[in-house]
């Protein structure tokens, strides 16, 4: 009985394990409203305008044109068609480099001009989805965002969070909970 106890917390503590990001499902999404970059091009991003279009994937990286969020923004330029197919939309937001966005939202190697990223001086925005990067617990002192996904349904509630500084996985973990709540709302 004591193996089977243990065998079941530790499959809970695995699943759960990805999600450590402080806002859980259901809680209500802060509305930012932030410069940004489509293909090199300024605008001012709302999301309480994409909101209205769709669910939103809002997802933090540490910086522009560093190796681990380069890839995770080509990840989620290859795969924003199949957002899309969802009626989903995609915003990167970043403290870091900010100065090089607009040469970053527009490179092929990295966002090709297929979504839009927003500047997130002092990670304020980041803060208020209590996604400042962390190293084993702490805030570090310069203003930086962890790696942390969240799915934002329409009405503005949190409907997936997940934090992983290994940017493999966010697309799908994001995609993914895109498409269950799209099935349910058929």
């Amino acid at each position: 009985m004591n193996r089977l106890v243990a065998i079941l917390a530790a499959g809970v503590a695995l699943t759960a394990a990805p999600a450590w990001a402080d806002l859980q499902p259901g809680a209500k999404a802060p509305e930012f409203t932030a410069p940004a970059y489509l293909a090199g091009q300024p605008f001012t991003y709302k999301l309480s305008d994409a909101l209205k279009k769709g669910p939103v994937v809002v997802y933090f990286f540490p910086s522009a044109h560093t190796k681990g969020c380069n890839l995770e923004a080509h990840l989620f330029s290859e795969a924003i068609d199949q957002f899309k197919a969802e009626k989903a939309s995609v915003i990167g937001v970043t403290a870091g480099k900010v100065d090089e966005l607009a040469d970053f939202s527009k490179e092929t190697e990295h966002c090709g001009g297929k979504f839009p990223v927003a500047a997130d001086p002092g990670a304020k925005i980041a803060r208020q989805y209590d996604a400042p990067l962390k190293i084993a617990g702490v805030t570090i002192p310069k203003d930086l965002s962890a790696r942390t996904s969240y799915v934002v349904a329409p009405d503005g509630k949190i409907l997936a969070a997940y934090t992983n500084m290994d940017p493999s996985e966010h697309v799908n973990q994001t995609l993914g909970a895109v498409k269950a709540w799209r099935a349910s709302h058929k």
